[in-house]
């Protein structure tokens, strides 16, 4: 006769393992805040301007348009600040960067040095990068503050992107890119609409969708992406690991630079024209689109989605200001509300994260 085994009793409960809901694994998210905001804001808007027709393919087209730009410079300075440092000389290199452009192939009648359209996108490319080359190089060798840093290379950039056109062209606003030989092609890719139902959407929206992911993937999936978040932690501990601290910090301010020249290559593709003045607050706007985003004023976490996302809210009340005809200045009311709101909900969320 077969015997029975006693029914084996269930080991106890871990009391440091908690079932952790759905819920509680979204609230610890960086960019949750982001995107509930996203979405308060979609619907105050939808509901005020609804008889104004916000509610629309050409209001989202108007939306996504002015998120583009602001949203690329929001992705890559959410990586520099996820790794502990700040860039607000971002916005000056974009005027600097298109500047730079518009001098190399404008015709030497209108004081330009008439150079063919790669060589000259080549150098001004080379150029900009190389300023953020400088300010990654001062910063890591001068051990001061990169606040401090690039608020001085701010009023750089911006003081030769105006004095430099002036003294050759006489002028801070320069035209005519698209009757530069061989611009059509790269208005074809950087500076060209696509119509979806009556709407008319900037290709610029295409590439910020393609730097977004790559920076999601960079920072999630590969080793330099951990370093990323390493350093922004302890930048001693993971130099003491064998990270490369100063280099990675370098490429991360070369890469806004980056950023800030291709914002800078889509004005003048789509518009024709560089201005001297362009991407002004451009550098407080992308910061600011990162906190709203998740990433820590600290360093060592947050996520580019987030900044993405914060940038689309930017856009949304921009146009939601526009279409309701409400004062401009109310923006710089949400603007400032928003950032104080956001830095108190993401120490909210990183503690919950914390006692996970």
């Amino acid at each position: 006769m077969a015997t029975v085994a006693p029914p084996t009793e269930s080991p106890p409960a871990d009391d440091r393992i908690r079932d952790v809901g759905l819920l509680g694994r979204l609230m610890v998210r960086p960019e949750i805040g982001a995107i509930l905001a996203l979405i308060l804001v979609w619907i105050f808007f939808a509901i005020v301007a609804f008889d104004n027709n916000f509610v629309s393919m050409q209001t989202t087209a108007a939306i996504l348009n002015r998120a583009a730009p602001l949203g690329i410079i929001a992705v890559a300075v959410a990586m520099l600040m996820i790794a502990g440092e700040f860039d607000l000389s971002v916005g000056s290199l974009i005027g600097f960067g298109g500047m730079a452009i518009m001098i190399f192939v404008s015709p030497s009648a209108q004081g330009g040095l008439a150079w063919p359209l790669g060589p000259a996108i080549l150098v001004a490319l080379l150029i900009t990068v190389a300023a953020g080359f400088l300010n990654g190089f001062l910063v890591q060798t001068t051990k001061l503050p990169s606040f401090i840093i690039t608020l001085g290379a701010l009023f750089v950039f911006r003081g030769l992107a105006t004095a430099i056109p002036r003294t050759m062209t006489n002028r801070t606003q320069l035209g005519g890119f698209s009757n530069i030989p061989g611009a059509d092609i790269l208005i074809s890719i950087f500076g060209s609409k696509i119509e979806v139902f009556g709407a008319r959407f900037d290709t610029g929206i295409l590439w910020w969708i393609v730097i977004t992911a790559a920076a999601v993937w960079v920072l999630n999936k590969t080793r330099v992406g951990n370093w990323i978040f390493g350093v922004g932690g302890d930048a001693n501990a993971s130099r003491n690991v064998g990270v490369p601290v100063a280099r990675l910090k370098i490429g991360l301010f070369m890469f806004t630079a980056l950023a800030a020249f291709f914002v800078a290559l889509l004005q003048v593709s789509s518009t024709g024209t560089a201005d001297s003045l362009r991407g002004e607050l451009t550098e407080f706007y992308a910061i600011i689109a990162s906190v709203v985003g998740g990433v820590l004023l600290t360093g060592g976490y947050g996520s580019v989605i987030g900044a993405a996302v914060g940038a689309l809210t930017f856009a949304m009340v921009q146009q939601g200001v526009i279409v309701t005809g409400v004062d401009g200045d109310w923006f710089k009311v949400f603007v400032g509300v928003i950032l104080v709101l956001a830095v108190i909900f993401n120490n909210y969320v990183r503690q919950r994260a914390q006692r996970r």
